[in-house]
Parts: C-alpha cells; sequence; structure tokens
C-alpha cells in the first residue's frame, strides 16, 4: 500500500512538473499606439520576444493621451508594465512618477543622446516634422519652396493650407517652430500666436482631423501647404504623388515615440527586457521600415531604408528637440487659445 501511494504522489508530481512551465508561463502588458503600428508590433516584434523570453504580452491599443490616462487612473495599482507614447506625454508620464528607473545595459551605450529621457524613459524611433508641400502646384505657380517655418505665412499661399490643430504633436511643433522663427519660442509663444492670427490664418483653408485628411487634400491638389512627418512625404512619393518636404532654416523638429518601464511595487524583469528588445539592431529596422528612424547607432539600413527616415549621426543629431517640461506646463492654455484664437 505504501509503494502504491508512494508511486501515485510520485506520478502526480510528474505531472505538475511538467505542466508548470505552461502555468507559469509571466505576461506583461505593453500599451502603445494602434493602427499600422500595433500590426507591426503583433506581427513583426512581439512574436520574437514572446518566443525568446517564454512570457505573453498583451498589447493595449490607444493614443498617448489615453495611455497617459490609463497610468493616473491606476496610479498605484498599476496594470501596464511598457508605456509607449510621443516624446511630450512621456516627459509628463516621467514627471508623474509613472516610469521605473531603466536597468543598465550594454545595449544604452549605443543610444544617440537625444534618446535619452532622463533615467527612466528612451525613444526607441524618431522622425521629423517639417513644412510640406506639393511640388506640382508649385511649379505650376512659380513658387519656391517654404525656406523657413515662418513661410507658412507666405501671402501667395492664401487658401493653399491645411493644418492640424494645436492638440495634436505636429500642430504644437508647428506653432512652436513658428514662434521660434519670429523671435519667441517655448518659453515665450505670442510671436507664434501672433503670426498665426495675422499672417498664417488667411492661408488656411481648412484645420483636418487626422494626417491621411491632409494626406488626401495634397494629393487632389485642393491645397499645396501642410505639416506633416516625413516619414508620410516618403510614403507618399513611394506612391508617385509629387510630395515633398521643406528644409526650413530653423530646422526640422524630433518627432519621438518613446518608451518606459511602468513604475509598480515589483516591476517585471520581463518589462526591462522587452525595452532593450526595441533597441535591439534587428528591432530598430523593424521600426524604420514603419517610419521611425533608429536610435541605436549601430542599426545598418539600405540606402533606400535610410531615405525614408532621420538615420546617421547627422541626420539625428541636427534634429532639433523641444523644451518639453516648459511646454507641458502651458500645454493646455496654448490649446484653449488656439481653439479660440486660431481655430475658430
Amino acid at each position: 500500500m505504501k509503494t502504491g501511494t508512494t508511486t501515485f504522489l510520485a506520478t502526480i508530481g510528474l505531472v505538475l512538473a511538467a505542466a508548470a512551465p505552461a502555468s507559469a508561463q509571466s505576461t506583461i502588458y505593453v500599451a502603445g499606439y494602434g493602427g499600422s503600428f500595433e500590426r507591426m508590433m503583433r506581427e513583426r516584434i512581439i512574436p520574437s520576444f514572446e518566443k525568446a523570453n517564454d512570457v505573453r504580452v498583451e498589447y493595449v491599443a490607444g493614443q498617448s493621451t489615453a495611455t497617459l490616462a490609463r497610468l493616473q487612473a491606476q496610479r498605484g495599482q498599476q496594470e501596464l508594465d511598457i508605456a509607449i507614447v510621443d516624446d511630450g506625454p512621456m516627459y509628463q508620464a516621467v514627471q508623474f512618477g509613472f516610469c521605473a528607473p531603466i536597468e543598465a545595459s550594454p545595449v544604452l551605450n549605443d543610444l544617440y543622446p537625444l534618446a535619452r529621457i532622463g533615467d527612466s524613459a528612451l525613444a526607441i524611433g524618431v522622425g521629423a516634422t517639417v513644412p510640406v508641400y506639393n511640388e506640382k502646384v508649385f511649379a505650376e505657380r512659380g513658387w519656391t519652396p517654404p525656406a523657413s517655418w515662418a513661410d507658412l505665412g507666405n501671402p501667395a499661399f492664401r487658401g493653399q493650407l491645411a493644418l492640424l490643430g494645436a492638440a495634436s504633436t505636429t500642430g504644437l511643433h508647428g506653432l512652436i517652430m513658428v514662434a521660434r522663427a519670429n523671435g519667441g519660442g517655448e518659453a515665450n509663444i505670442e510671436p507664434g500666436f501672433t503670426a498665426y492670427r495675422t499672417q498664417i490664418r488667411p492661408n488656411i483653408l481648412t484645420f483636418a482631423p487626422s494626417a491621411p485628411k491632409i494626406e488626401e487634400l495634397l494629393q487632389s491638389g485642393e491645397v499645396a501647404v501642410s505639416v506633416l512627418s516625413r516619414s508620410r512625404v516618403t510614403a507618399l512619393r513611394a506612391m508617385g504623388l509629387p510630395i515633398a518636404a521643406a528644409t526650413p532654416k530653423e530646422g526640422a523638429v524630433a518627432l519621438m515615440v518613446t518608451m518606459c518601464p511602468v513604475a509598480k511595487q515589483t516591476v517585471s524583469p520581463k518589462a526591462q527586457a522587452f525595452l532593450r528588445h526595441m533597441l535591439s539592431p534587428d528591432m530598430q529596422r523593424i521600426l524604420a521600415s514603419g517610419g521611425y528612424g533608429p536610435v541605436n547607432r549601430t542599426t545598418q539600413l539600405s540606402e533606400a531604408e535610410a531615405e525614408a527616415v532621420p538615420f546617421g549621426e547627422q541626420a539625428v543629431t541636427s534634429l532639433v528637440t523641444l523644451d518639453w517640461p516648459t511646454i507641458n506646463r502651458s500645454r493646455a492654455t496654448w490649446t484653449q487659445r488656439w481653439n479660440r484664437e486660431v481655430e475658430r
């Protein structure tokens, strides 16, 4: 009887041991953008991480503002392990204490300096916001491409401009860079509002609800000038459309997608591993295919891939980086002013 009981218990032990790896598999929750970014994450980035780390990744799609709101709502009881948001909201997340310190790793030494957001957040990809224009329309009318952000107010462009509002990242970039072009900037936004009210507003045909709508207007020739991510220009040109990116003398604005491990009582080691995964040269190349320039210096891209994104030391370091802590202190007020004074 004793022998039978021992055998039975041993058998149960073997069954439990065999089942342990599957039942013990951990899960991490990653919040990030939806749309094409979500598809890229689910299809090309997450599977290799899950396989290599014996972990399941639950992806929570949403805009940056929604992810930041989720972090605020779950303060003290965070469900997320990783947050992926625009650089502006990320500075807020760091300020509010939602991000945990990033563990030291050799890959961090391979990053461009602009990728570091303190000790608890990093950029994983970088784009650029620029004035854009329809080359065909410009050639037909004999116009010179915009050489400054102030040229959004060129009287020749009356009724030829479509923009996103200041609540959007690219719209906000435009407001700040116009302020800079007129002697102001993040700490003195007044020249930007003055220029938009008096010079740029007469040129605006419409305030578009989304970047895809602006692309439609540029394609159809209904408008000839806008402000967009340079990666979108590359995509449109690949479709055979005569859309070009201007080179303003004040510079193109760094548009960064950023990531941080979420601060909680116990930060999962797999969250730290996921961040390192995103910074690896292989994943950086995949991100580049989605329009996000590598922040890891060791990433190799083909000539065609490099044309679509900021790539290389000179291209990345020449981008204009903004003072987000100063911006975030006034952003809500600026949005209210924009709605009242410009987009009225």
